[in-house]
């Protein structure tokens, strides 16, 4: 039918966001904001029985790296706030550990965030 979703790259489906995300609207105990950069836990059974959305972030944020909420909300092509969701799943099952990139920062100096707001708009 001209009305059914076709299907998208690579002949594949895109699942649907509230079954990503089991309907919920927030993380049960991880906070991860758009900076937060999270890195896969190496778990020695492998990630064979979970979501295929699951085991593409874990590929992505294999370790040492790591990438930060938003760089893996934009390659995974989900917006920012099912991504923090599902991230906030696999935190809660213990599959990525993830940290505040200002962790141990000082986030109130001025001068430094003027600095790099100098810095982004030079890019």
């Amino acid at each position: 039918m001209a009305d059914e979703p076709g299907p998208r790259e690579g002949g594949r489906r895109r699942t649907r966001l509230y079954a990503l995300t089991d309907g919920r609207t927030a993380a049960a105990h991880a906070a991860l904001t758009m900076d937060t950069t999270v890195m896969a836990v190496a778990v020695a059974d492998g990630h064979g029985g979970l979501p295929s959305e699951w085991q593409a972030i874990l590929a992505m944020c294999s370790p040492p790296g790591g990438l930060a909420v938003a760089e893996i909300a934009a390659r995974m092509h989900i917006r920012l706030t099912p991504m923090t969701l599902l991230l906030g799943e696999l935190a809660d099952r213990g599959l990525i550990e993830h940290r505040s990139p200002l962790e141990g920062a000082e986030t109130t100096n001025v001068h430094l965030l003027m600095r790099i707001r100098d810095n982004l708009a030079r890019i």
